[in-house]
């Protein structure tokens, strides 16, 4: 019993750092969705300053340990949020995970030349890599409690669980009764609603990111005495703890910080009762990794992927449709041109680093071929390399020759690798790179340390081979057979890309299911490119392992193939040749930064980490970036030109409508002027006049007089006036004018794909204008982003349901209304919200769903409502309450404007009628002018023809305005257009 014991309390302590570094994880993913693959650098930092700062410069243990926990680990996480994090949110995922593995391979690198410059300017720092035994915040040594027969406590694991409950305490009544709580889990559920909603989800983020700095910085303080200052072993610590995020499917923190104890606890039980396990070499120390990687097989929930258009969309190719010469002839130079400087130029020490950098690249080419064609981040290159050169080095020490060795071992990594495949058929983004880290871990604790195969700490030799009268013991050789080699290696990558084969792997990577309903079998797919990844990678290691005549199982490391890939992807991974500039930068830059710069081996290494920090901006790489970035300047020159042209607008198709309808329930006529402003001269749209429910007719006047003058119409509470706007250069707005005034609702029709969704999104602020203006109450808000917009009183309620699904009905309530009595109002007025206020709002139905989104607004109705489909879905009795709940607000004086598919409905209530064809306004005027013909025309996605109507103003092409300005309707069998 007191051995159980002893192994619980022993094993609570690493699990309460599990769960400290767990917690700050699923937080920062939570507010952020990036997987930080860096916490564990962070916690290695803070534990080399604590050690440093007490141990070498004599402050005392507790205050610096608070000055760390609360101050500096909090300004790291704010400013990698700032300068790294914040930008990455917007990018793909490989970016997010390669530049957070730089930071995993720069932070430690840089805290370890640090301490080298204090130590050469006469500081008095400690030695610190690998130092075991240091002290900790409490007493050194440590004091020690018997609490049971043979079970002892000793300060150090005391303040360790102490903190641990105070920081789990401080983290439920954050997290659970705190308005700033209940906002981090409402980034979790949806960070642009957040945004949308008037919270800034980037300060959201920031504030995440200090609290999960902090959490690390505190678990490394804790564990220095523990683990000591061995960065190898922080990560490792930080890849276990990773095993409790996913226990908490990444966004629960209760649930990561039970899963932190338990492992620990369940660690140690094994290390201690595991009988089987003391055959097993390594297999203690693996089962974290193996309870990781069946944790993500089980736990992990693919997305859906059904219905949406692009997963992953290319980047631009500034070099589609040039020659072959242009476009591969620069490379075909280049390689001539290295593979005769062996002969020519090159000393013999600098031949041996060319091959060396060319042996890598046939390794660097092979993340091409997985992450670059297939879009999966594979962590395991390094295994799939070493697999192969022991496998090679075993064969030819029982007399295989060399060719046929390397072809053993290049098939035994693409059978690694196909193995490897596996989880990539269920598993995809950050939870197949951690599975493919958790195998390369397991390959390390278990594979490579079984005797026959690593051959102990010698490893085996690997010759390099003789063919005929090539001898490739000369570097210069070697190299050139190299350079062959890798030419033939890309252009084969080349030929293959632009093979049916290369076409279905892209399509693959851009939309699986796209690509699964044309016939392209994913499963296959995934399973070639990862057998040929791992092929590649194991030939390419048995050459580096030839260039230096033998292999280990410890050459390669899973930590290895993390650096490689930070490099490969800094690089660019879409291109096989950026591979190759990769490999021959890992090799040549240690040797120019020792030679020119310092000799410390640290530099290069920070160098390479933080190489991943312009993936912020170039998620591509920066080979790729200079000519996508002269090919987009290029393009906005001709698109400046193209406008200055008279191609930016179509006013001709704008037109101005005026009613002299009298408005839903008896409202004033409309003055029938024109809009004032940039597009009034070409008839810009022009709203129609405040128009609220049916209401009982004005009493007529007592005596007849003289018709009144039209009353001045309210000013404009939303105007878009000549906006362009798309999406990565590709335009779907060709300068759009609205307008809409306060108590009006302007209904946007048209057929999909005309542009009604881009719209809402320019006024709401989420995408911004390549050209024209957005004005609110008449100021110009064009630069103005979403927070701005919802503050300056816009809201947009978006396409499908406005709400945060994991937050119960009481808390998306309360986001929006912080006042009890205003969230009881809500109540009174909606009764089946009020009895199940605590019901997950994603249990909701689609309607309750869409009352909770628009009820609040009875209660603070915004100055503008955008609503972007606000029916789809529903049912027609909840269409006709959702229409109620819309002119209700008109009523109060909120200005809407409305996307619509159910035309017939949205006519009832909108004032002014808008139509959209091909990211033009084709028509604007009042709805009593609306005629079924334009209806069918639009909706069978014609663009209906801006022809003159009671009330309305335009143009017909080929027709001149008649006396008084109006045109007659165009005949039957008219061509007209825009």
């Amino acid at each position: 019993m007191s051995d159980l014991l002893g192994f619980v309390l022993s094993g609570l302590v690493s699990g309460a750092l599990y769960a400290l570094l767990a917690t700050g994880l699923v937080l920062s993913y939570s507010a952020s969705g990036l997987f930080n693959f860096a916490h564990g650098a962070t916690a290695y930092l803070c534990a080399l300053a604590f050690h440093e700062l007490h141990s070498g410069f004599g402050l005392p243990a507790v205050p610096t340990a608070v000055l760390l926990v609360c101050a500096v680990a909090p300004a790291l996480g704010l400013g990698l949020d700032r300068l790294m994090f914040r930008r990455l949110a917007r990018v793909g995922e490989t970016a997010q995970i390669v530049a957070t593995i730089g930071l995993l391979v720069a932070l430690p690198a840089l805290g370890l030349w640090t301490v080298e410059l204090l130590e050469d300017a006469g500081a008095p720092v400690r030695p610190a890599e690998n130092q075991f035994g240091l002290p900790g915040v409490g007493p050194s040594p440590a004091v020690s409690w018997q609490v049971a027969d043979g079970v002892g406590v000793d300060s150090d694991q005391l303040i360790t669980w102490v903190a641990t409950a105070a920081v789990a305490l401080a983290l439920w009544v954050l997290m659970r009764h705190t308005p700033l709580g209940l906002k981090l889990r409402a980034t979790v559920d949806n960070r642009s609603l957040v945004e949308l909603r008037g919270m800034s989800a980037d300060r959201l983020s920031s504030i995440a990111w200090m609290l999960s700095s902090a959490l690390a910085g505190l678990a490394g303080v804790l564990a220095t005495p523990l683990l000591g200052l061995s960065a190898h072993d922080f990560t490792l610590f930080l890849f276990v703890s990773a095993t409790a995020a996913v226990l908490g499917r990444f966004v629960s923190v209760p649930l990561a910080f039970a899963g932190g104890l338990g492992l620990g606890v369940l660690q140690n039980l094994v290390a201690g009762y595991a009988g089987f396990a003391e055959r097993i070499t390594g297999f203690r120390t693996a089962v974290p990794f193996l309870i990781l990687f069946a944790g993500l097989l089980l736990l992990t929930r693919r997305g859906r992927t059904a219905g949406t258009a692009v997963v992953d969309a290319p980047p631009v190719d500034p070099q589609a449709g040039l020659p072959w010469s242009r476009r591969w002839g620069p490379w075909a130079a280049a390689a001539v041109l290295l593979g005769s400087s062996f002969y020519t130029v090159t000393t013999p020490f600098w031949s041996g680093l060319l091959a060396q950098g060319l042996a890598l690249s046939l390794v660097f080419v092979s993340f091409t071929v997985v992450t670059g064609l297939g879009a999966m981040v594979s962590l395991a290159q390094a295994t799939f390399v070493t697999g192969a050169a022991l496998t090679a080095g075993l064969l030819m020490s029982h007399g295989w020759p060399f060719a046929a060795a390397a072809a053993a071992g290049t098939c035994a990594a693409a059978v690694l690798g196909g193995l490897a495949a596996l989880p990539a058929l269920r598993l995809g983004g950050r939870a197949l790179a951690l599975a493919t880290l958790a195998l390369a871990f397991l390959a390390d604790q278990v594979l490579f340390q079984i005797g026959w195969l690593r051959n102990g700490d010698t490893g085996w030799p690997i010759p390099r081979p003789v063919l005929g009268p090539l001898d490739l013991n000369d570097d210069r050789a070697l190299g050139v057979a190299l350079t062959v080699l890798v030419t033939a290696a890309v252009a084969s990558l080349g030929a293959l890309r632009a093979s049916p084969s290369g076409r279905a792997m892209l399509a693959v990577r851009s939309a699986p299911a796209a690509a699964m309903a044309c016939g392209v079998s994913v499963v296959r797919t995934k399973l070639v490119l990862f057998t040929l990844s791992a092929g590649l990678a194991g030939f390419g290691g048995i050459m580096y392992a030839s260039y230096n005549t033998r292999v280990t199982a410890t050459d390669f490391t899973a930590m290895t193939g993390l650096v490689w890939l930070a490099v490969v992807v800094a690089a660019g991974l879409r291109r096989p040749q950026f591979a190759v500039v990769a490999g021959l930068v890992y090799v040549l830059v240690p040797q120019v930064v020792a030679d020119h710069v310092t000799e410390s081996p640290h530099l290069p290494v920070i160098l390479f980490g933080l190489a991943g920090l312009a993936l912020a901006n170039d998620p591509d790489g920066y080979c790729a970036a200079v000519p996508v970035r002269m090919h987009r300047r290029r393009a906005a020159r001709a698109g400046a030109r193209a406008g200055a042209g008279g191609g930016g607008t179509d006013s001709a198709a704008r037109a101005a409508g005026t009613a002299g309808e009298p408005a839903a329930g008896g409202g004033p006529l409309a003055d029938g002027r024109p809009v004032a402003g940039p597009g009034a001269a070409a008839g810009a749209s022009r709203a129609a006049p405040p128009a609220g429910p049916p209401a009982a007719p004005p009493a007529p006047p007592a005596a007849p007089a003289a018709p009144a003058a039209p009353a001045a119409p309210a000013a404009p509470a939303l105007e878009l006036l000549g906006v362009r706007a798309g999406y990565d250069g590709a335009p779907v707005l060709h300068g759009v004018d609205l307008v809409v005034r306060p108590g009006e609702i302007l209904a946007l029709l048209g057929p999909n794909g005309a542009g009604k969704s881009t719209a809402c999104r320019v006024a709401a602020g989420l995408v911004a204008p390549l050209g024209g203006r957005v004005r609110l109450a008449g100021r110009d808000a064009t630069r103005d982003d979403p927070v701005a917009r919802s503050r300056a009183g816009v809201l947009l309620a978006p396409e499908g349901r406005g709400i945060f699904p994991s937050l119960t009905i009481e808390e998306n309530l309360a986001l929006y209304l912080p006042v009890r009595d205003q969230r009881d109002a809500v109540y009174e007025r909606f009764p089946g919200l009020a009895g199940r206020r605590g019901v997950a709002a994603g249990s909701l139905s689609g309607g309750e769903q869409q009352m909770l989104a628009l009820a609040p607004l009875l209660q603070r109705p915004p100055r503008v409502l955008v609503a972007d489909e606000p029916s789809l879905g529903l049912a027609p009795r909840v269409v006709d309450e959702v229409f109620r709940l819309l002119a209700e607000l008109r009523s109060g004086g909120t200005a809407l404007l409305l996307v619509e598919e159910k035309a017939t409905e949205v006519l009832r209530v909108a004032d002014t009628v808008a139509y959209l064809a091909h990211g033009r306004v084709a028509w604007c005027g009042p709805r009593a002018a609306v005629e079924a013909d334009r209806l069918t025309e639009a909706y069978l996605g014609l663009a209906a023809a801006a022809r003159q109507v009671p009330g309305g103003t335009g143009t017909v092409e080929g027709q001149e305005p008649g006396p008084g300005g109006h045109v007659a309707p165009p005949r039957s069998g008219d061509g007209v257009r825009p």
